[in-house]
């Protein structure tokens, strides 16, 4: 016969392993986003170590992407974003593509968008400005390997997100643009406007303006946009 003070210093470590397992589980799920069944696997492969059962499910994610990256890269991509960011001497503005609209508001499709766009800024940060107003045209070929600010490449960034929302999506292109003299400034929109404007706006249209003017005259950069969208949404490129 069990001891009665042994059972219950049994039970009470058990319920004390329990309780640090979920806490971890919950943990990891809060971190990580992915399901509980996936992240009590990767606490039981890595002996419930936090930070290796969360390195195991990214790599996962991001296979797992690819994978379905390959199988769904024919499907058309008629929805999608236009996101635009205006920083200082410094905008950008990029257009991704999804098969619907239900993805185009899904937040992890927003966070691609905010991915992509932070990148093609960093690169116009980077570059070293010779003309009054310079701009760069990326391509999709040029926009995938851009690096974003963990270091993965904006591709390696679509593929997992294309894990995660089950749709293809297309990185189609980017424009970045910045300015040297102090009577140039950047201006930016997107229709339908944002309900609280933010730094990174989303949108249907989008349009960047550099006005050259003495001092800033913020109403006539964002009414240039606005017109620019309205007369000339049905037609696409960089002028």
């Amino acid at each position: 016969m069990i001891p009665a003070q042994i059972f219950r210093l049994i039970h009470t470590n058990g319920l004390l392993w329990q309780a640090t397992n979920k806490s971890l589980l919950a943990k990891l799920r809060k971190k990580t986003g992915y399901t509980f069944a996936n992240c009590k696997k990767a606490l039981e492969l890595h002996e419930n170590d936090l930070n290796k059962a969360e390195k195991w499910l990214k790599e996962q994610a991001q296979q797992y992407g690819w994978t379905q990256a390959a199988k769904l890269k024919d499907r058309s991509t008629s929805q999608g974003l236009i996101t635009v960011t205006v920083d200082g001497n410094h905008a950008a503005l990029a257009e991704i593509n999804c098969e619907t609209d239900f993805v185009a508001r899904n937040k992890k499709f927003h966070s691609l968008a905010e991915t992509v766009i932070s990148a093609v800024l960093n690169h116009a940060k980077s570059q070293d400005v010779q003309n009054e107003v310079q701009r760069t045209i990326f391509h999709a070929d040029g926009l995938k390997d851009l690096p974003a600010a963990d270091g993965k490449s904006l591709s390696d960034h679509s593929a997992l997100t294309i894990g995660n929302v089950g749709e293809n999506i297309s990185l189609r292109r980017a424009l970045a643009i910045s300015v040297r003299s102090p009577n140039v400034t950047l201006f930016g929109c997107t229709h339908p406007a944002p309900m609280n404007p933010i730094p990174t706006s989303f949108g249907k249209y989008g349009a960047l303006v550099a006005i050259k003017c003495k001092k800033n005259d913020n109403m006539l950069g964002t009414q240039l946009c606005q017109h620019i969208i309205g007369r000339f949404h049905l037609s696409q490129g960089y002028s």
